[in-house]
Parts: C-alpha cells; structure tokens; sequence
C-alpha cells in the first residue's frame, strides 16, 4: 500500500523504539528513508539497506522531511514525531492504546490476535513482540499504535478506537499533578467514537501464558478493543491465551546454578509491585531485585512509592539513576529509593549496574528469582549475571 510514495523521510534519532517503527513502517507504505542517530541500537536491524547516519551531533537532511524524535527537538528543527504519527494513524482504521502501564502488552495482545483471526494488520509498538517480528509492522488491516501521554503525543491522534489502560502520574517533568493526566485522556476520549477504558473492566477470565493480575487486566482491555474491531471473542480469547509478551516484559533472561533471571521494564512503583506480585504468583523462593531507577525528576517525586513497592522482594539492590532524556538534579541518586525501603528488606546501593550485578551475585543462591527492573539500560544486567553465576 505505497500510501507515501514518493515521499524522502528523514528520521531524527531513528535507532530508538519509536523512531525505527515509523521508519519501517514509512518504507513499507512507499517513502524513501533515512535517518541519524548517535549509536548503532538493535532496533536498527529491521531497517537494513537504510542510509543511518551515526555520529555525536544530530544531523538533518537538507531536501528530506524531517522527523524529529522529542529527545532532539531543541536541536534540530522539523516535524514532531507525535505530527508524524498522527499522519500515519489518520492513513488507516487504527486503534491507539496508552495508558500509564500495560500498553505495549496490550497493543501486542491486540496485534497478535488480529493476525492470528487473518486480519493482517499493521502496527507500530513500543517493544519488540517476538511473535510478531519486531516492533512494527505493515499488513494491509487494523493498524494497532502505541500511544504516549509522556510529550502529549496522544492529543494529535484520532483512531476509530481509543485504549487506556489505566491513568497515573508518571511523567513529572510534563504534568504538573495527576488530574491534569486524567484530564488529557478524557478531553482525547471525548473525540473518539469507541473509547474502552481498562479500569472499568473484570480482569479477563483466560488462561494466559503471561503471569500477573495486571496482565489479566490487560487481556480485559485487549478483548474489549477485538471486539469492537470485529473479531469473535471466542477466537480473541484463545489468541491472547497464545500471547507470550513483549520484549522485556517479565522476560525470561536464562538460569544458572539453580537462579533463574527474569527481566522487565517496570520503571513505575505501581508497575514494580505488580511484577514483583507476578513473581510470586509463579510460586517462587526468594525474590530479589536489581533496579535501576529512570529519571531524576521521577525518582525524585516518587522514592517513597519505590520503597514501598521494593518492600515485596525479599532483597534489592538499586543503581544510580538512568537520567535519559533530563538533566541531573542535586541530590537526587538511587540512594533516595534505599533509603525509603524498610529495615526489613536487605538492602544496597550500587552506583553502577555493573556493581549492583556483583551485588545481586553475593546474595543469589539455587532456587531464588532475580528481577532486573528499569527503563535505561539495566536490560544488560541479565545476561551479566547469568555469566557471573
């Protein structure tokens, strides 16, 4: 469907998980493609033959569109990629889904089970869906979005069907208090014809091959858009009970000497207590943790709430912020979260993630679960361990 044809695209930071879904799915809708980004990223292998400049400084491409991902728009100036999305979304019967947690579970949910009825969609997700291929995709049907209340993304996206999951304060650096989040939503839900909101469902009553009740909401809420797209709830449900997750979502890293490692991107106290209760679901022994924390003005506002998730694990471990896209704030370091954790808890702050893996090795004997726990790069933590171990 070469719906861009003709069309030179120039992606601003196209090695991220955004970025690299819309470039792919450019391509394949009939635009040229191209685009800068600091580092070589895995998302990068799915663009193979695109010209990807790499270097320090954020390069633009004179005569090309440009798109700018919200990590260098004070850099380089062209389109936002939320105006961007919103014209992909508008190309297509689509169905958006944000929410504070759970939306890439969800849209890969929603994804799959529309592939799995043969209704080939497209989509693009902000996790790597291994049963699916990728992050993206470009069938001829649905076309199934991530969407992002972070930079407000989700107020330019007009779907035929609207998913939130659920509604939290999360990004501080945007929002000044909760209610100006719920606010956003409903003002976005207010301009959609069907609108499923995930806190009003019973969790789903489906065997899952995901653990957790947050993920039986998911399913909920997974169901509910199916439905309202189309698909018999017999052959939904029996697509999401296939549904093995997305990339880093309670991902299992490995085992080693009777420790098994699991991996997610909880980077929220409410998605935290929810992994750690999943793990215990699965009936394990000890459960301990390695978390690194994601943003200074989130750790900041929200240490108190991360103690008191964290107090579930019988053991953790937290490294020094991942400041991603904010400046450093004085005073404010992993040890914030060790210091709000009960006495109870053993406890330790390691100002690296390589420190805290030699942490987690001196406390981790056969039969304990190892949670490795943020958005930045604590996703390396796994594998690390398994070979110490």
């Amino acid at each position: 469907m070469p719906v861009l044809e003709g069309r030179r695209i120039w992606f601003v930071g196209i090695g991220g998980a955004g970025l690299s879904a819309y470039a792919y799915l450019a391509r394949a809708w009939g635009a040229e493609v191209g685009g800068w980004d600091r580092v070589e990223t895995p998302y990068l292998r799915r663009l193979e033959g695109v010209e990807v400049e790499i270097s320090p400084v954020p390069v633009a491409r004179t005569g090309w569109e440009v798109v700018v991902s919200s990590a260098y728009t004070k850099e380089v100036a062209g389109r936002t990629r939320a105006d961007f999305l919103a014209e992909l979304v508008g190309l297509r019967r689509s169905i958006v889904v944000a929410g504070a947690h759970g939306k890439t579970t969800t849209s890969g949910m929603i994804a799959f089970a529309l592939a799995e009825a043969g209704l080939d969609p497209a989509w693009l997700i902000g996790g790597e869906i291994p049963q699916l291929g990728g992050n993206a995709g470009a069938g001829e049907g649905w076309l199934v979005v991530e969407g992002d209340e972070s930079d407000r993304t989700i107020e330019h996206l007009r779907p035929q069907i609207a998913v939130v999951t659920n509604v939290e304060l999360d990004h501080h650096a945007t929002f000044a208090s909760a209610a100006e989040v719920h606010e956003l939503f409903e003002q976005w839900l207010g301009g959609i014809s069907h609108v499923v909101r995930g806190w009003e469902l019973e969790p789903a009553d489906v065997e899952l091959a995901l653990p957790g009740e947050h993920n039986r909401r998911n399913a909920a809420a997974a169901l509910a858009a199916l439905e309202l797209a189309g698909v018999e709830r017999a052959d939904a449900e029996a697509a999401i009970s296939r549904f093995r997750g997305a990339g880093r979502r309670y991902e299992l890293v490995g085992e080693a000497d009777g420790v098994m490692v699991v991996d997610d991107y909880a980077h929220h106290p409410s998605e935290i207590a929810a992994t750690i209760a999943a793990a215990r679901e699965r009936g394990v022994g000890r459960v301990i943790v390695l978390f690194q924390p994601h943003l200074p003005s989130r750790t900041r506002h929200l240490a108190v709430e991360f103690g008191q998730a964290l107090a579930a694990a019988d053991a953790v471990c937290v490294t020094d912020v991942y400041q991603a896209r904010e400046e450093a704030l004085p005073g404010v370091t992993g040890k914030l979260v060790v210091d709000a954790l009960p006495p109870t808890v053993r406890a330790a702050w390691a100002p690296t993630v390589e420190d805290g893996i030699r942490v987690v090795q001196t406390w981790a004997r056969a039969g304990d679960l190892v949670l490795t726990l943020g958005a930045g790069d604590v996703d390396r933590a796994g594998k690390l361990l398994l070979e110490l171990l």
